[in-house]
């Protein structure tokens, strides 16, 4: 029986002998290069974990592990153009190293090749595999419109920002454990209890996410602290803030969360200004009570499943480090 630190080898070692090679080379080392950059491929993780739940033989899971964290990799390439962001992993963004146009072509080709690794499945598996795909791909760039509409925003509501986060983020955590299990050949009921499981604690996740971003460790996140703030996202702590706000203090954040094109030092002041109105006005318990009740849910969802208990501990344990992370 394979641990998850058995499965992130057996990964990683696919990843690696199955890099993407052609010419020209500016449209492929791109590639490689944010693939090779590691992060915690979650995503593919969670493929192999869901198939192995019913078949044992995971590396026949492998090309749909791939076709996830090659998808997954492309929307992070165009959000960081998106952003403006200079860093991924600790490292060079793409379009940074390179340039836009680069990184937009490169993406474009990742997107391609996700669909391609999923030709490898047998034609009875594509009819219900590629459909979930499909939708969590277009569901996944309504959440980024969504998130991009948001920053221009002053009227969006804690739903409405769960909705977003949801669709950009947690809903290809659901689409990796589904497609496990459909490529598992699981019952369709089963499948969708592993997306509700997936979906929720990827909602959980996301949630954490926000918070790492203005109090995690610059030395271990891979990204600038407070990029959210700087780029005028609105989050569950900023939405929070402005409810519990006083007339004096919304009208602060509402001024802080409309500048735009500072220089670096502006916009420090900027991040500890806001990180020092969150602390006051207590919306950290606040995330932290929303993290642990989707956590919660997607406990429910995972005892929903029928299969044997010690199966479902590895789930548990896999979740619960997840939203203990702190990179």
């Amino acid at each position: 029986m394979q641990t998850i630190d058995n499965l992130n080898t057996i990964v990683s070692n696919y990843f690696e002998s199955n890099k993407f090679e052609g010419n020209p080379a500016e449209l492929y080392d791109p590639i490689n290069y944010i693939l090779g950059l590691g992060g915690k491929r979650v995503r593919p993780l969670m493929v192999l974990m869901s198939y192995k739940l019913f078949k044992d033989d995971v590396e026949k899971a492998l090309p749909l592990a791939q076709a996830i964290e090659v998808f997954h990799n492309f929307t992070l390439i165009h959000d960081d153009i998106m952003d403006k962001a200079p860093l991924r992993r600790g490292e060079e963004t793409v379009h940074i190293k390179w340039d836009d146009n680069i990184a937009i072509l490169s993406g474009d080709a990742m997107l391609i090749k996700a669909y391609q690794l999923l030709e490898e499945l047998e034609s009875s598996q594509l009819k219900t595999i590629l459909p979930v795909f499909s939708k969590t791909a277009i569901e996944v760039c309504e959440g980024q419109q969504y998130d991009m509409n948001f920053e221009t925003r002053n009227d969006v509501t804690i739903d409405q920002y769960v909705e977003m986060i949801s669709l950009k983020t947690s809903v290809l955590l659901g689409a990796a454990m589904k497609i496990g299990a459909l490529g598992a050949d699981a019952e369709e009921s089963e499948a969708n209890f592993l997306y509700d499981f997936g979906k929720f604690l990827g909602l959980a996740f996301q949630l954490q996410d926000d918070y790492l971003d203005l109090y995690g460790d610059p030395n271990k996140f891979g990204k600038r602290i407070g990029g959210d703030v700087v780029a005028n996202k609105k989050t569950f702590l900023t939405l929070k803030a402005f409810l519990k706000a006083d007339k004096s203090t919304e009208q602060e954040l509402k001024e802080l969360f409309s500048t735009n094109n500072l220089n670096f030092a502006e916009e420090e002041k900027k991040i500890n200004r806001v990180r020092e109105i969150f602390t006051a006005l207590d919306v950290v318990d606040n995330m932290k009570e929303e993290i642990n009740k989707y956590y919660n849910n997607a406990i429910i969802a995972l005892y929903e499943l029928n299969v044997e208990e010690n199966k479902k501990e590895e789930l548990l344990q896999f979740a619960q480090n997840l939203i203990k992370r702190d990179v």
